[in-house]
């Protein structure tokens, strides 16, 4: 994927409901959920995986994620998905 079609994956999540409570909320949703897709269509097949991909494309995915708060850790993916 090129970075022109990023911001076409990224529109169709940031509508996506968020459970979580606002007063804890570091990440924006939409961003895990792109980071994870990408990870996982690169091989990554674990959240630490997930992670490592996203420490390592940080500057890349900056360019088209908000990303507030950095990158987030193995720790936040895992409690989105799990």
């Amino acid at each position: 994927m090129t970075a022109i079609e990023i911001p076409g994956l990224l529109k169709h999540f940031t509508d996506l409901p968020d459970p979580r409570k606002p007063r804890g909320i570091r990440h924006e949703l939409a961003d895990i959920v792109v980071i994870s897709i990408l990870a996982v269509i690169c091989g990554a097949n674990s959240y630490s995986q997930i992670h490592q991909y996203a420490l390592a494309q940080q500057d890349w995915l900056k360019t088209f994620l908000k990303l507030p708060s950095g990158i987030p850790s193995q720790d936040t993916f895992e409690r989105i998905f799990a």
